[in-house]
């Protein structure tokens, strides 16, 4: 299939799941086909009706970027369809904006339902958006909102550890290899948002601030999101060892990050501890 008919394709596709109300229109009466009729897209988006008909069929190649971005508005795309929507007109993604912080209504069930796990949830550069009762008895409590503080990377290369929180150590193996992964997953936000000040203002103020963010920033690394292992020292309980998995959102772009603990480990016992002091809490 041609580039022009996918780009028909995925048009016809995403116009017939937008309900009318969902773009003011009225919901009532008889409609042959589902979602929005092709006169109702294109007065939404200010195009004229025999062009949605080319692009549709297939015709018509290389709209504007105002026509998509008229078409990815009114169509409601989420952040991978609309990226997809540029790729198929063969036109350059242009940048996303802030980096989004909202969890959608079905990743926050599907996180509710893991409070056996300590789990905290993260933007694409990674800042902490919310977390659960078990993260916060297993790392303390975390940093007032929008502070740096509240940022993993920013934490880990140049803040001091709070009073009171636990100290993470890795070996010098998966320190290296988990510090080339958040640099390099930063870089990513970076390109995805090069509008964000935030996002500027956090990698200036890293590479300011330490010399090992600084060198791994000036590599322009590619590496991937993958598992880590670390071990927590807890004011209370001692040593836990734990593997770390990252779980990406890519229509919402965020991190969900999950810690582990060995079965039938004295790592595993005392997470069941914590658990307990979370049940004796939140009971």
């Amino acid at each position: 299939m041609s580039t022009h008919k996918e780009l028909g394709t995925a048009l016809r596709a995403w116009r017939e799941r937008i309900r009318p109300a969902e773009v003011g229109l009225p919901a009532g009466g008889l409609r042959r086909v589902p979602g929005l009729r092709r006169e109702e897209l294109a007065v939404l988006a200010g195009i004229s009706v025999d062009y949605l008909v080319q692009l549709e069929q297939g015709r018509a190649g290389n709209p504007s970027p105002q026509v998509l971005g008229a078409l990815a508005r009114t169509l409601r795309l989420n952040p991978v369809d609309r990226d997809l929507l540029y790729r198929l007109a063969g036109s350059v993604v242009p940048p996303s904006g802030s980096v989004p912080r909202t969890v959608p209504p079905g990743v926050q069930r599907m996180i509710d339902r893991m409070s056996d796990t300590p789990l905290a949830v993260f933007t694409a550069s990674w800042d902490i958006v919310q977390s659960n009762p078990l993260w916060g008895e297993l790392f303390g409590s975390s940093a007032e909102p929008g502070t740096s503080l509240n940022n993993m990377i920013w934490s880990h290369f140049a803040a001091p550890r709070p009073p009171g929180a636990s100290r993470i150590e890795r070996d010098t193996a998966h320190a290296d290899a988990f510090e080339r992964m958040m640099v390099s997953d930063l870089r990513r936000a970076a390109d995805r948002y090069p509008d964000d000040r935030a996002v500027t203002e956090l990698i200036n103020g890293l590479r300011e601030a330490d010399p090992r963010f600084a060198d791994l920033w000036s590599r322009y690394e590619t590496v991937p999101i993958g598992r880590s292992h670390k071990t927590v020292v807890h004011a209370e309980l001692g040593e836990i060892v734990l593997d770390c998995d990252i779980l990406t959102i890519e229509h919402a772009d965020l991190h969900i990050v999950l810690n582990w603990a060995a079965p039938n480990t004295g790592a595993a016992e005392k997470l069941a501890v914590l658990r307990e002091q979370v049940g004796a809490a939140t009971g």
